[in-house]
């Protein structure tokens, strides 16, 4: 028996030296440990995440880093459960767009006072506000990417449309004339993949002026969907229900799902986040000729909303310090440069932007790299109530209404009305 209850305690005990949260995680030669939690998927994202740590553990000795893998798929719950357990990593990789409830709960450090001012001043202060809310700053926004447009080139050439830059793009009306060209005999200038229609609505609609929420002196949010916020929506209704021009079969697809049917000619054009360009490269078939397009371009020009890759620190690390300074380390202009190559995304440091490798015409990196000065805050990011909003009101609405089941009142009075009895009950 007391061999058995030996056993259990030194079970329990190991299982207590693992979780970083609300202790002082010191082995006995006194090494401190950080337990740093990546979300990098792709191969050579991983690679280039665990290459870095390693390279830190190099260095200091006495503050290891120890990698844990998480997934985006569950990020959000695995955190909360976390936080709520006290067993959050010291170090946390995340989207903007996930932090406001994190941040006003508590659950995240504020790093105001804990970053070098390297790094503060080599992150544009637009892209900061993608991170603050109320007085502090839980995150360090470091990877971003636009959405573009990726083309078959072929298709394009032989149609003889003219073909959109950075400076010169495609208004969205034109946008919608041009699709109109392209289709014809069971083929369509545009896939919109909508299966997560939200937040590519929002973020393109900062083109034509859209804002939806707004934020009143006594600071609670409410919806408005204005003439502005109407533009890119019924431009993907018309082109679906009215033009014929895009497909009504991808509007529950997403991004990947399209790729294949944009392979065998079946779509010129399919709207998608820069990041999707490492997937062509590695499925298209062998001379299938593609190029990276801007996004159409609005009354604002060429703005769209953008929620960046962050990194945050637990508010109950008890190695606050340390873990900002693996943070600035990761960080450096160079590194931000090694991450961002490895998740084929853009780096936010303006340093970073400047480095050859993100300028080359090959596989469309300079077309996103002079997307990156129109890139703003995302309509939705210190909005508390957002995802409950986003699942129950705002996914059904749309996918509702680019389908042609609801006209654009309908729309309307959804996001409005039902909008706002949600979020109140998070400002009270």
């Amino acid at each position: 028996m007391r061999t058995r209850f030996t056993a259990a305690l030194v079970a329990v005990l190991v299982l207590l030296a693992g979780c970083s949260g609300g202790g002082d995680d010191r082995r006995g030669d006194g090494r401190i440990t950080l337990r740093f939690q990546s979300l990098a998927w792709q191969q050579e994202s991983v690679e280039a995440n665990k290459e870095l740590v390693a390279e830190w553990n190099a260095a200091h000795p006495d503050v290891r880093v120890e990698y844990v893998q998480g997934s985006w798929d569950s990020v959000h719950d695995q955190l909360l459960t976390s936080f709520e357990g006290g067993e959050a990593p010291d170090i946390i990789h995340d989207a903007s767009d996930d932090l406001a409830d994190f941040a006003y709960g508590g659950y995240l450090a504020d790093l105001t006072d804990l970053l070098s001012e390297r790094l503060k001043a080599g992150i544009p202060r637009r892209t900061w506000s993608t991170v603050t809310f109320g007085d502090g700053v839980y995150g360090v926004p470091f990877l971003q990417e636009p959405r573009v447009l990726i083309a078959n080139a072929t298709w394009l050439r032989e149609a003889g449309v003219r073909i959109p830059t950075p400076e010169d793009p495609w208004t969205w009306a034109e946008f919608r004339e041009v699709t109109r060209q392209l289709s014809g005999d069971g083929k369509y200038g545009v896939a919109w993949p909508l299966k997560e229609p939200v937040s590519a609505t929002l973020n393109l609609s900062l083109s034509a002026g859209g804002r939806l929420f707004h934020r009143g002196a006594d600071g609670k949010v409410t919806v408005r969907f204005e003439e502005a916020d109407a533009v890119l929506p019924r431009t993907i209704h018309d082109q679906v229900t009215t033009d014929r021009s895009a497909s009504p079969t991808t509007l529950g697809s997403g991004g990947s799902d399209t790729l294949p049917g944009f392979f065998g000619g079946r779509y010129a054009m399919v709207p998608l986040g820069f990041s999707y360009r490492q997937q062509i490269v590695q499925q298209a078939p062998e001379g299938f000729d593609w190029q990276v397009l801007p996004a159409p371009a609005g009354a604002d020009g060429l703005a769209q909303g953008v929620s960046p890759q962050t990194l945050s620190i637990a508010e109950d690390s008890p190695h606050k310090k340390e873990a900002a300074a693996f943070v600035d380390f990761l960080l450096r202009p160079e590194n931000m440069v090694r991450l961002a190559l490895g998740d084929w995304m853009l780096p936010t440091g303006t340093e970073a932007l400047k480095d050859p490798a993100l300028h080359t015409a090959e596989h469309g990196w300079a077309t996103g790299t002079a997307l990156a000065a129109h890139l703003r805050s995302a309509p939705a990011q210190a909005v508390r109530g957002y995802p409950e909003w986003k699942d129950k009101v705002a996914t059904p609405a749309f996918q509702e209404y680019y389908s042609g089941a609801i006209g654009l009142e309908e729309l309307r009075d959804r996001l409005e009305d039902d909008g706002n009895l949600v979020l109140a009950r998070y400002q009270r």
